[in-house]
């Protein structure tokens, strides 16, 4: 591959990351909008999030690339995949969203760390400083609340932190993954439980709807997400995923008015400055 065109696929993925960010930013909503409980949530988003998946990666003719040559690394992804998002729509109903994205920006550093220890991928200079930059602006957000946000929802938080960091790295290891299957089945494992646990039948059908919006959104994100890490190197693809970091909690003021923390918009502002340091260095 000559250098114009891994420039190319680098400049492809940084966008793709960076679309899957926004899209994820919204999650929160989605999740604080309703008065359905997480595991209704999961199902209605698993059920919606497959199906559309399905239908994209069929109207492109790509099924059988995308689900019979899945192999082991794509069911990796998938069972990875479905315990982060139990975790991360979980977290939405015991913290805030502010907390929520803010303990999300520990990924570069996990996805480092990982990346170094199984790919044997180096981290740029840069890289490093973005990663612990982004990790001092979550010091200060956490700090700020202290003694008021609910622990299990940071916990949870941060086992979807970890799972992310470890599709990212899955992905740098086995560029040849698809996203779109893994995606799928990651929704369709959790459906079972969901409905065992739940009761997702028992919710208004309007909300039922704003689920299905959900499912479309996380169907975007996730493929995106997938499609982007091949291509750029896992710490970088981390720190341009923490974009949704500043624009989670702004988005919640703006339409459920969660005020955020004055040191949330401090430690966003870092993130923030991390990300664009990630998307500059493209070594």
């Amino acid at each position: 591959m000559t250098a114009q065109a891994t420039q190319s696929q680098y400049g492809l993925g940084g966008m793709l990351v960076v679309v899957s960010a926004i899209t994820f930013s919204t999650a929160g909503l989605f999740s604080k909008g309703v008065s359905a409980a997480p595991w209704d949530i999961i199902f209605w988003r698993g059920v919606f999030s497959a199906g559309f998946t399905t239908l994209w990666v069929w109207y492109r003719g790509q099924v059988r690339d995308n689900f019979a040559k899945m192999g082991i690394s794509g069911i990796a992804v998938a069972i990875v995949g479905a315990l982060g998002t139990a975790a991360f729509i979980a977290a939405f109903k015991l913290t805030t969203i502010a907390n929520v994205s803010m303990i999300y920006a520990t990924a570069p550093m996990l996805a480092a760390l990982l990346a170094w220890l199984w790919v044997g991928e180096k981290a740029s200079k840069t890289v490093v400083f973005g990663s612990l930059l982004a990790l001092g602006g979550v010091a200060i957000i956490v700090s700020g609340s202290l003694g008021r946000i609910n622990l299990r929802g940071d916990l949870l938080a941060f086992g979807m932190a970890f799972a992310m960091a470890i599709l990212m790295v899955i992905y740098r290891k086995f560029p040849s993954t698809p996203g779109a299957g893994p995606a799928a089945l990651s929704s369709l494992l959790l459906a079972p439980v969901a409905f065992g646990l739940g009761n997702p039948f028992g919710i208004p059908l309007s909300e039922i709807l704003i689920l299905s919006a959900f499912g479309l959104v996380f169907a975007i994100a996730s493929v995106t997400l997938a499609e982007g890490a091949k291509r750029v190197p896992s710490g970088q693809t981390a720190l341009l995923s923490t974009l949704e970091v500043p624009l989670a909690p702004v988005l919640a003021f703006l339409v459920l008015s969660e005020v955020p923390h004055v040191r949330t918009i401090a430690g966003g502002m870092l993130v923030l400055v991390a990300v664009l340091m990630a998307a500059k260095n493209q070594k």
